[in-house]
């Protein structure tokens, strides 16, 4: 059994995080029903004797003593992470495993990246190398943080090329949360774009997600409570409401629900790491197969049933109608429509009593109304995991290369130069060590290839189909 880190950075990414690991612990439990420590639960948590105090060993069979999160959280606030030791999950995570300041980076990338990164690179490296030595085989490291605030964007992006030097044969899995134009962060398409550099030189995937989407969803949810169909009741303290289970909060600040949607796309990303089944997809196999070039290493994420997040007490999806939700534009987590678009790759994650028959029958029915790129016409992979969310018979997570996510990227570069053909804010990063003007020339000059790299997938669609010939064997 491999082994994964996450390492959290910035207020989203802590949030976040922190709905993840919650999550991950309820489906453990409710699996793992004679709390013994297993291959699954070492795949995320160590179990750690903590009789002899922080320095207690490692424990790799029998009974759970105390279970403690691969993770390494970072925030140059102490809000969140303060948060979070206080909380519920106080217990899996200790002093060792925390990066803090109390100044926060200003909603200023180059603050985060350029200051905070050089002042706590070698803490971070320690921390870091602390945590992969607890792995026996580390698979691969995910980062989860903001696009558009200080820490999320700057020190979340410094954090990644710190895994690129130390960590070179590590896959490099990014969360990446992108801000909606109505942003309170006015500098976050500064912030983003120059983020989107650093995510396209060193990540090898990223799994963007939409603020607005997630919103969307959320509202979504919600009307369908309100609206008492299909006898939708919420349960007290239910995951779509703040965790005092007060649903008013919902209209002003959906936070808390936002992230869980986030957590639940972690959590089906991770369930074949976690869990047994019968077609079991390696992490480290979703790049291979997904990304034919380097840069293009994007992926829109859908996730069925959306009433996994809510506790709502709604029917579950047919299996059929779960495939084609997966493949609709409200299921998605950027504002995009994959139909429309051109895939390179797709990849489909099922949870629960699903056969594989069910997979391809879904495939096949699916085929023609999407696009694929002419030279990978059978470029699906699939993966199968036996355990379902908790309360729920089965789930999809749909990963799709598509050149769909060109719009969010357009858009993006779009605001951008709002502000910079300006100068708008400019000084604020100018004044900071090691930062020029170049790094935003640069930085709008790698977006703006990306967009034309995608343009040129997107020229090559309605052409001929050319079929794979079949390989020949003489009797």
């Amino acid at each position: 059994m491999t082994q994964s880190v996450v390492v959290q950075v910035g207020q989203c990414g802590n949030q976040v995080g922190c709905r993840f690991w919650d999550l991950a612990l309820r489906e453990h439990a409710a699996v793992n029903k004679k709390g013994i420590y297993d291959e699954a639960l070492s795949s995320f948590f160590r179990n750690v004797d903590t009789r002899n105090g922080d320095k207690g060993p490692d424990i790799y069979k029998g009974k759970i003593c105390s279970l403690k999160a691969r993770a390494l959280l970072i925030d140059m606030e102490e809000g969140v992470v303060n948060e979070i030791l206080q909380g519920p999950l106080r217990d899996v995570f200790d002093s060792k495993q925390l990066i803090t300041d109390v100044s926060g980076s200003g909603n200023n990338w180059a603050v985060g990246h350029k200051i905070y990164g050089c002042q706590y690179r070698e803490n971070i490296v320690e921390k870091l190398r602390k945590t992969a030595e607890h792995c026996d085989c580390l698979q691969c490291f995910f980062i989860i943080h903001s696009m558009g605030g200080g820490t999320g964007s700057g020190l979340g992006t410094y954090v990644l090329n710190l895994l690129e030097e130390e960590f070179p044969e590590v896959y490099r899995f990014v969360t990446s949360v992108y801000p909606s134009g109505e942003d309170d962060v006015i500098t976050s398409p500064y912030n983003s774009v120059l983020a989107m550099k650093e995510l396209n030189e060193h990540a090898d995937c990223v799994l963007p997600i939409e603020n607005e989407s997630l919103f969307e969803i959320v509202n979504k949810i919600h009307q369908m409570i309100n609206s008492g169909k299909l006898g939708s009741t919420v349960k007290q303290n239910s995951l779509v409401t703040s965790s005092a289970g007060n649903a008013k909060t919902l209209q002003e600040k959906p936070f808390d629900a936002m992230n869980n949607i986030v957590a639940n796309l972690l959590l089906n990303l991770t369930s074949s790491a976690r869990f047994e089944g019968s077609l079991n997809m390696d992490l480290n196999e979703i790049s291979m197969n997904l990304v034919p070039f380097p840069r293009l290493h994007y992926l829109v994420s859908s996730l069925t049933p959306l009433y996994t997040l809510a506790d709502v007490n709604v029917p579950s999806r047919r299996l059929d109608q779960m495939f084609s939700d997966a493949f609709s534009r409200d299921h998605q987590l950027i504002q995009a429509d994959p139909k429309h678009s051109l895939y390179l790759a797709c990849a489909l994650l099922v949870r629960g009593n699903v056969q594989v028959s069910d997979l391809r029958r879904n495939i096949e029915r699916l085929k023609p109304s999407l696009h694929f790129v002419s030279w990978n016409q059978e470029g699906w992979k699939t993966g199968l995991c036996s355990v379902p969310p908790v309360g729920h018979s089965h789930s999809l997570l749909a990963l799709a290369n598509n050149t769909c996510v060109k719009p969010t990227f357009i858009e993006l570069k779009d605001r951008f130069m709002k502000l910079y053909k300006k100068k708008a804010h400019l000084h604020h990063y100018l004044q900071i060590d090691g930062m020029e003007q170049s790094c935003f020339s640069e930085a709008i000059s790698s977006l703006s290839d990306l967009i034309e790299e995608y343009n040129e997938l997107d020229a090559t669609k309605g052409g001929p189909r050319i079929d794979p010939s079949r390989l020949k064997i003489a009797v």
